[in-house]
């Protein structure tokens, strides 16, 4: 499941402020997506995933760009992947385009969840760059972690796995531990790529690969005693530097 977003929602012209009436087009689960209570939009994404009708996709990847809550949004992506992914993923591979970051971490996340590896093309650092996994929205490059992982092809994943040690030593420990994570889901025979970045001249970079080198090595291990114990290393190896 993907984690609250935390930038700025676009407005919802669907409501009408204090009163949560809606516009009518006719089919009560769709005006149901922009009720002003969560718990019916809950309900109605999952009714629209129930019914699995292919007319609904556009209304639902229109309602993930905007959506605020975190159930609601993975109650979404559900109703998506149950929809033909011949439709649905070049709707989700078109939405990376988007200026709104919900909207393309929140199709980086539906895209990870459908699995169809005709969307990698779209996200491959090979082809695109790092404009996806060094996002400055660090939902959109978390997602793009994720999903990168998950449709990777196997004569690609060296190559991913050098795309995403630029991003070690990014954010806060959570962060990093998701990076961290994605590197390890790639295999372990990828650990050198990481074991590159453990002389880097940053030392929250030195730090970060001896931590995700850690979990390549113990996967179950806390990262975040792991990511304490390498800092502690840098720190003496800096001092007897000095």
């Amino acid at each position: 499941m993907t984690h609250p977003h935390k930038h700025h929602q676009a407005s919802e012209p669907e409501i009408s402020t204090g009163t949560g009436r809606r516009n009518d087009t006719g089919d009560p689960m769709i005006d149901a997506l922009s009720a002003s209570n969560p718990q019916q939009r809950l309900q109605a994404a999952m009714a629209i995933g129930t019914r699995a009708e292919p007319r609904d996709l556009d209304v639902l990847i229109a309602r993930c760009r905007i959506e605020p809550d975190f159930f609601v949004r993975d109650m979404l992506t559900w109703a998506l992947t149950r929809l033909p992914s011949d439709d649905t993923v070049p709707r989700l591979v078109a939405e990376l385009d988007s200026p709104l970051p919900q909207a393309i971490s929140q199709s980086l996340h539906t895209l990870s969840k459908i699995g169809d590896v005709r969307a990698w093309p779209a996200m491959d650092p090979a082809r695109i760059g790092t404009a996806l996994i060094a996002h400055a929205d660090t939902e959109v490059a978390r997602s793009a972690w994720r999903a990168a992982v998950a449709l990777v092809p196997g004569q690609s994943r060296e190559e991913l796995a050098s795309a995403l040690v630029t991003q070690l030593g990014r954010g806060d420990l959570e962060m990093q531990k998701s990076l961290s994570r994605a590197l390890v889901a790639l295999g372990e025979d990828l650990v050198s790529v990481v074991d590159e970045r453990l002389h880097a001249e940053d030392d929250t970079v030195r730090a970060h690969a001896m931590a995700t080198r850690d979990m390549f090595d113990d996967p179950d291990a806390g990262f975040a005693h792991a990511l304490d114990a390498a800092k502690r290393v840098v720190a003496l190896g800096s001092e007897a530097t000095v």
